[in-house]
């Protein structure tokens, strides 16, 4: 049985603005992660992302650098335990 796992994250920076949730969305959609992404009033990122734990781990770091025209500077995640309740990953208003 393959490990799976979901992370909650908050991106911090310069990360509204610069494609971060499209290019989120095509990052974790490569990947094979299902989930979430939305701009937050505080002008942060949230993010929910599950699936396999490598390749979530390879959303969150991609998360940490962003898109050319971000700037992260603090990536805050939690785990929490895998629930399956996504059916792809989608841009949340």
């Amino acid at each position: 049985m393959e490990d799976k796992i979901r992370i909650h994250a908050i991106i911090k920076g310069r990360v509204q603005g610069v494609f971060f949730r499209q290019e989120t969305k095509r990052t974790a959609e490569a990947c094979n992660v299902t989930g979430w992404v939305k701009n937050l009033p505080d002008g942060t990122v949230e993010a929910v992302l599950e699936g396999n734990r490598d390749d979530v781990e390879k959303v969150v770091r991609w998360c940490h650098q962003g898109p050319p025209a971000a700037k992260v500077t603090e990536v805050n995640i939690s785990q929490f335990p895998y629930t399956g309740e996504f059916d792809g990953f989608v841009i949340r208003f």
